[in-house]
């Protein structure tokens, strides 16, 4: 089986992860203001911890988002600068794909409505159904007002997941899945480094310099702390 390093900072958890063969690694760290700070030495401890070194790594999976503005970049130029060094392909992974597995993983979901917090009073979300490992959309990931939310009609239960749910609780809640939502589920490195594995497989890695990060909207939200981050970084500039 490959050796997946992952990458996740679409939210205010970064975290990472090291797949190898069925035993999985991970790290994570809570705090937007510290998500480049703290990927690498989590980096550092994941391949300490497995006894390898990233040259040993066949992969690098990201969460390409969607997701937050700074996040899904950093997720995104922290696995390039590590894909250029040492010559691995990169894996492109939805963040809504990772919180639909989660959900499978845990719950036993057979179809996934993920609705992540966009802010804005917006919403990113998708469908998937699940008839392996790997989810399939039913209704790719985008981008809506959280009354614009209309999952298709599916046989069987209609598990749903992510912070949307927490966020616009009324507006949502028109929707028969949403009273049993898990919002805790978010996106993370280890089902980013479970999906990787899958993809690696299928041969869809792309170089460092193609990789991109996966931006739903052209119009950025910044939160409270990023919005303080980039002033204090002016100041001082």
């Amino acid at each position: 089986m490959p050796i997946i390093l992952a990458i996740e900072t679409s939210s205010e958890m970064a975290s990472c992860a090291l797949l190898r063969d069925d035993q999985i690694y991970s790290r994570e760290s809570s705090g937007v203001r510290t998500h480049s700070q703290s990927v690498l030495p989590m980096i550092q401890e994941l391949l300490a911890e497995a006894g390898i070194a990233l040259a040993d790594v066949d992969a690098i999976a990201y969460g390409a988002g969607p997701g937050s503005f700074t996040g899904v970049r950093t997720a995104c130029g922290i696995a390039q600068g590590l894909g250029f060094g040492a010559a691995k392909p990169l894996l492109p992974i939805v963040t809504l794909d990772a919180v639909a597995l989660a959900c499978r993983q845990r719950h036993g979901a057979g179809a996934v409505l993920a609705v992540l917090d966009a802010r804005m009073n917006e919403v990113y979300w998708a469908q998937y159904r699940f008839d392996g490992e790997a989810p399939q959309a039913m209704l790719p990931p985008m981008l809506s007002a959280p009354e614009g939310v209309q999952p298709a009609a599916v046989d069987g239960a209609l598990a749903a997941c992510g912070n949307g749910f927490t966020a616009y609780a009324e507006a949502l809640s028109g929707l028969a899945c949403a009273a049993g939502a898990h919002a805790a589920l978010m996106p993370h490195a280890v089902q980013i480094a479970q999906l990787g594995g899958i993809a690696f497989a299928a041969g869809q890695g792309v170089t460092a310099a193609a990789a991109q990060p996966l931006y739903l909207r052209n119009k950025v939200a910044y939160t409270k702390a990023e919005r303080e981050e980039m002033k204090a970084g002016g100041a001082g500039a």
